[in-house]
């Protein structure tokens, strides 16, 4: 059995870190695209039942707002990575 260097293993958990936060990004771009598609569908609704303008309006608000906490965690995630295992 071949026995792997500290430094070597060292190299490969930091670049695990590094690949693993990048890909964690990738979330924010979905929180984005879906924030923008949820926006565009209220300004629709908006546009064909004006009476509804606060209702559409609270719940898209709402919705985005769970969108963004789903870009958070990924943003955090990879913080983590980055700065606690990198350590």
């Amino acid at each position: 059995m071949v026995e792997l260097s500290p430094d070597f293993m060292d190299t490969i958990l930091r670049a695990a870190a590094m690949i693993g936060a990048g890909l964690a990004l990738i979330a924010g771009i979905g929180a984005g695209v879906g924030q923008g598609y949820a926006a565009g569908k209220a300004v629709e609704s908006v546009a064909r039942q004006p009476e509804a303008r606060g209702l559409i309006t609270t719940t898209m608000l709402v919705g985005q707002a769970v969108a963004e906490s789903t870009g958070i965690y990924a943003f955090v995630f990879a913080l983590i990575l980055l700065f606690f295992i990198i350590l």
